[in-house]
């Protein structure tokens, strides 16, 4: 069984990215629930007011966490699956927002506690740990840009700016310093443009097989 994980600032092309392992290396993938997740907008687009009142960040972050509990529960019943993003990615989006004061201290505990409950319910199963992520990072103005370019109009707005600059300041030391469920491969998002030059995935492709076969997570022979 193998497990990667796709993870990343928003916009920089997690999707992008699993598709393409989904059809080069045949893994099955598994995608992040954006449509699914009725507290998005809110989160985006309610007034401060709005949201200390109705607390759509904790709600927002109580959905995408059950989204990847379920996730993980199917996940671990196939042989090779690649997860937009993953349930311990979520726990430091979930930290900033309580650190700019969107999530209070009491409700990141709960969030904590349910998510510590939710791992151990699945002690049994052997593939919750994924054995790699891809990190898709790059400078802030490339994340911007491509927030724009992907035209969700939830995601859009000046006011926006300061959160996603506070999640984008600190998620290279998160996963440099803190995230400690899986190898690592940095993917250098100003290197690489899907979208624009499709001879790029070839690229990648090669580099994430190369990664994946000297780091001892797969065998040459799976992709053989």
């Amino acid at each position: 069984m193998t497990m990667i994980t796709v993870g990343g600032m928003i916009g920089l092309g997690k999707t992008t990215v699993t598709n393409l392992i989904r059809d080069e290396l045949d893994f099955k993938p598994f995608y992040e629930s954006v449509e699914d997740n009725i507290m998005l907008p809110y989160f985006y687009k309610a007034s401060p007011e709005e949201q200390l009142l109705k607390r759509y960040p904790f709600l927002t972050q109580l959905d995408f966490l059950n989204s990847r509990f379920k996730t993980i529960k199917q996940a671990s019943r196939e042989d090779k699956t690649v997860l937009d993003r993953s349930i311990f990615e979520d726990w430091y989006f979930a930290r900033v927002n309580t650190d700019i004061g969107r999530i209070s201290e009491e409700e990141f505990s709960i969030y904590e506690n349910l998510s510590r409950n939710m791992m151990e319910e699945l002690a049994e199963i052997p593939r919750k740990h994924p054995d790699l992520m891809l990190y898709l990072h790059g400078s802030f103005e490339t994340v911007m840009t491509r927030i724009e370019n992907r035209g969700r109009d939830f995601e859009q707005g000046e006011e926006l700016t300061n959160y996603y600059h506070r999640l984008w300041s600190g998620y290279d030391d998160w996963v440099e310093n803190h995230y400690n469920q899986s190898k690592v491969m940095f993917i250098d998002m100003e290197k690489y443009d899907l979208v624009k030059y499709p001879h790029h995935q070839n690229v990648l492709i090669q580099d994430i097989k190369d990664f994946m076969i000297e780091n001892d997570i797969v065998t040459a022979d799976t992709f053989e």
